[in-house]
């Protein structure tokens, strides 16, 4: 059985990728395809991987968690299943803590080695969304002001824009954390919406279509979002309608830069720690490609002439 560890990241369609998964389960189950989602991994499966508090009882919860991952594990190759993938985007960090050190999952090698040892090896795959800086940072201030949070400040912004931690940095944490493990790289502008696309990239099996264009989780417009503040913070929010967006247009372009450069890297290879999934649907030009703009060309001149005459 290939376990395939989908991490997410957040605000790049996972809520919707599991939501997709959960409900075609039954028709996935009968093509050898597992799979466990957040409704599972957090009423206590993943409990004792991670440090934090815990009720002292002399008991080592690592090993628990290792134990019970086990048996879980042992009862889905029982079942049948070839392809179990585990979807969490907490098992990299959480959208509070990259706001609140303003950069990206800076514990993400540490919590994924845990549970490279919680899984004693068996994991496979790893599948890893990114998405463009300016539209992740967007969305991930959009979700936590609708959940209270503050309204950033200038400066606050100006750390997220001037962070040292991109993709680049996240991708080589985990791949360090995880080797021998196949790392990779799905973008949300190209699976974002495709959730079968993505599961077929992932399982090199035929996905089910239908619930593919379920969409949860997605960012509030300036209206939904000032109707679900206190009027006080309402009023800090620009006018119009639309999507809200915090940074102006030099820092969008800054994030949108290193974003470009985090790609180019990956397209080159990414120093072979992981591997760039493209549009499964984006032909190539093949040997000869059309030679386009490149000329002017007869009718071009022809016309020129036409139209400067008389």
């Amino acid at each position: 059985m290939n376990v395939i560890l989908h991490v997410g990241a957040h605000r790049c369609a996972t809520t919707s990728f599991q939501e997709y998964l959960r409900q075609n389960s039954t028709t996935l189950a009968a093509e050898g395809i597992g799979f466990w989602g957040p409704r599972r991994t957090r009423r206590g499966l993943f409990h004792g991987i991670q440090p934090g508090p815990a009720r002292v009882t002399g008991r080592n919860l690592a090993d628990r968690a290792r134990g019970r991952l086990q048996i879980q594990l042992e009862y889905s190759r029982a079942a049948g299943v070839q392809h179990l993938i585990v979807s969490d985007e907490n098992m990299i960090g959480n959208i509070r803590d990259n706001l609140r050190h303003g950069g990206l999952y800076g514990g993400a090698g540490e919590r994924m080695a845990r549970f490279a040892r919680a899984f004693e090896g068996g994991v496979g795959d790893l599948a890893l969304n990114i998405r463009s800086l300016d539209g992740y940072w967007t969305s991930a201030l959009a979700y936590a002001v609708a959940r209270g949070h503050r309204l950033p400040t200038p400066a606050q912004l100006d750390r997220l824009v001037r962070a040292p931690r991109s993709w680049r940095d996240v991708i080589t944490d985990i791949a360090a954390a995880m080797p021998g493990v196949r790392l990779h790289v799905l973008p949300f502008e190209i699976f974002g919406a495709r959730p079968e696309a993505q599961l077929k990239a992932l399982t090199s099996q035929a996905a089910p279509r239908a619930h593919a264009r379920v969409r949860l989780n997605a960012s509030l417009c300036l209206a939904d979002l000032r109707a679900s503040l206190p009027q006080r913070v309402a009023e800090q929010l620009p006018e119009g309608s639309g999507r809200w967006h915090p940074f102006d247009e030099a820092q969008a372009a800054a994030l949108r830069e290193v974003y470009a450069d985090d790609m180019m890297w990956l397209a080159g290879g990414a120093d072979g720690l992981a591997t760039l999934v493209e549009d499964p649907e984006k032909l190539a030009a093949g040997l000869n490609p059309p030679r386009t703009r490149l000329t002017r060309g007869r009718p071009d001149d022809k016309q020129g002439r036409m139209a400067g005459s008389g």
